[in-house]
């Protein structure tokens, strides 16, 4: 085969590559969440949280799912807050694959499965081949129900 034909071929799989690594959220690594990002990948919940509040740009879908996602690790608040910023990411971005991922986590965290399943089969029509998203939650729901629909970790 000719080198032309490998770069056809390997052209959607470099992109696939791509997208895999933002697993947080949609925006690219160089804006103004990277020192909540940098706090995220640390597990500094509370320096994530306040580097939040500090940008607060409430209009932002990926700002809202870093919001809620941090809050729901700190394990500082109840669950109704976290819920609320995935809720506002998925308004502003309804196909926000972080956002249905982590909400889906928190509804398997409160007890509600069919919420989570729900935010599941959106992951399921959001990725256009099954991404790290979805698996990850399809995982946590089958890890859930194995346990008898009981939450049995932090996924």
């Amino acid at each position: 085969m000719n080198t032309w034909f490998h770069r056809i071929l390997l052209a959607p799989l470099l992109l696939l590559a791509a997208s895999a690594s933002f697993a947080v959220d949609s925006a690219a690594p160089n804006d103004k969440l990277t020192p909540a990002r940098t706090k995220i990948a640390a597990k500094d919940w509370p320096g994530a949280v306040a580097e939040l509040k500090k940008v607060n740009d409430t209009g932002d879908a990926d700002w809202n799912n870093l919001m809620g996602y941090s809050l729901r690790k700190s394990g500082s608040t109840n669950a109704a807050e976290s819920e609320k910023f995935y809720n506002e990411a998925l308004r502003i971005n309804p196909k926000h694959r972080g956002a249905l991922e982590y909400s889906g986590e928190l509804y398997l965290m409160t007890g509600n499965l069919p919420m989570a399943e729900q935010r599941l089969a959106a992951l399921d029509k959001a990725c256009f081949l099954p991404c790290e998203e979805y698996r990850d939650l399809k995982k946590a729901v089958a890890s859930y129900k194995a346990n008898g629909n009981k939450y049995a970790g932090d996924w």
